[in-house]
């Protein structure tokens, strides 16, 4: 069993900044990808940004050049730093783990139950 647990969300004006932090606890072999997706009112799911074992970053093109995905594999945690922020920002942000099971060897995707983000105008 793998648990993330979110932290950092909460209310900030347009064009501030805030930053989200989540760790994994639980029995695994490895993380594999951490990341953040978010799902604004009447939108599916998206992915934010996520940051793989071998360092590579990825990040969706609204999120380019304002958004810093960060991870620390000694503590299990990843970051998303988050500047620049936009109404359109507005959402649940959960953490994703894709995490390798120690009883099986494969690979199980793992939620955090998501912390909200409201920018306001």
């Amino acid at each position: 069993q793998v648990q993330l647990v979110e932290s950092g969300g909460g209310l900030v004006q347009a064009g501030g900044s805030l930053t989200l932090s989540c760790v994994a606890s639980g029995i695994f072999f490895r993380i594999n990808t951490m990341g953040w997706y978010r799902q604004a009112p009447g939108k599916q799911r998206e992915l934010v940004a996520d940051f793989s074992v071998d360092g590579s970053t990825n990040y969706v093109d609204s999120v380019k050049g304002r958004f810093t995905i960060s991870r620390d594999n000694v503590k299990n945690t990843v970051y998303l730093q988050m500047n620049s922020l936009k109404s359109e920002d507005t959402a649940v942000y959960y953490c994703h783990a894709d995490v390798t099971r120690v009883a099986t060897m494969r690979p199980m995707d793992a939620w955090g139950k998501g912390t909200l983000i409201t920018v306001s105008s």
